[in-house]
């Protein structure tokens, strides 16, 4: 089924959307999903919670400033990331709400160092900046991705490495790792 059928019917709140949704972008969801929960019961609940912020959300999706699977991924992946937080701290407020009461110095602050990094990133080839997404974006561990990329664990830790170090360099010094 297209992207655009699956949105539309979202859009107009047809359930047939729901089931579309996790029929066809389902599995997507829970690959993001595994790295960051390990408990298979989270890792369900949190689809379930994942759908329906999409559900709830589909009114801000906007093609224009990015792609469908890319506007899935980063609302799935907050969903397991919130999750997982409230697992480990016991807390029952979403890193999202923290932010938003942040003072306007700290907001303007982070969002300058968000543009750095994504122009550094833009600096490096698709293959590093991918391997870069998986490893501190999508929390996978470098045992997967050497496992999917067919390669060592040894190769890809090195990778990152160098990845690291390259951004360290073109972000003057500020990255960690």
């Amino acid at each position: 089924m297209d992207e655009k059928v699956v949105v539309n019917l979202l859009l107009q709140r047809d359930p047939a959307g729901m089931e579309a949704l996790l029929l066809h972008y389902g599995p997507l969801m829970r690959y993001i999903v595994s790295p960051i929960l390990p408990d298979p019961r989270e890792r369900e609940e949190c689809l379930s919670d994942a759908a329906m912020r999409v559900w709830e959300k589909i009114g801000t999706y906007d093609p224009n400033r990015g792609g469908w699977v890319s506007w899935l991924s980063t609302l799935t992946r907050n969903a397991a990331l919130n999750r997982a937080r409230r697992a480990s701290a016991g807390d029952e407020l979403p890193a999202e709400a923290c932010a938003e009461n942040a003072d306007p110095e700290t907001l303007v602050l982070r969002t300058e160092q968000s543009q750095r990094l994504k122009a550094a990133l833009n600096t490096l080839s698709d293959r590093d900046r991918a391997l870069f997404y998986r490893k501190y974006y999508y929390l996978q561990p470098a045992a997967q991705i050497a496992a999917e990329l067919g390669t060592t664990v040894r190769a890809v830790e090195g990778r990152l490495y160098r990845i690291r170090k390259r951004l360290q360099t073109s972000l003057g010094g500020e990255a960690h790792g």
